[in-house]
């Protein structure tokens, strides 16, 4: 995959924060920017996609209603917390 350069505004504190961190992780602000920038989209996009997953499942009437969440919730609590008494 191609690098590419934008700029970014940033207020001047975490500007100051970026520096400071920088110099205390011996790496470049535009390394650390880049790292921050990367993770925040790839998890924004992983959320959006998650989102959309449940959606469809939703529309394709691929749900179980929330009583029956729990039901099955509590029914595996009270079996795990037995087998552990047990063991």
């Amino acid at each position: 995959m191609a690098d590419t350069t934008f700029s970014v505004r940033l207020p001047e504190e975490v500007h100051i924060l970026l520096g400071s961190l920088s110099k205390s992780m011996n790496r470049s602000k535009n390394f650390l920017a880049r790292e921050a920038i990367t993770r925040f989209v790839q998890s924004e996009a992983d959320i959006v996609e998650g989102i959309k997953k449940g959606m469809a499942d939703i529309e394709a009437g691929r749900i179980v209603p929330h009583e029956e969440a729990i039901r099955q919730m509590r029914e595996t609590i009270a079996r795990v917390a037995g087998e552990t008494k047990t063991a």
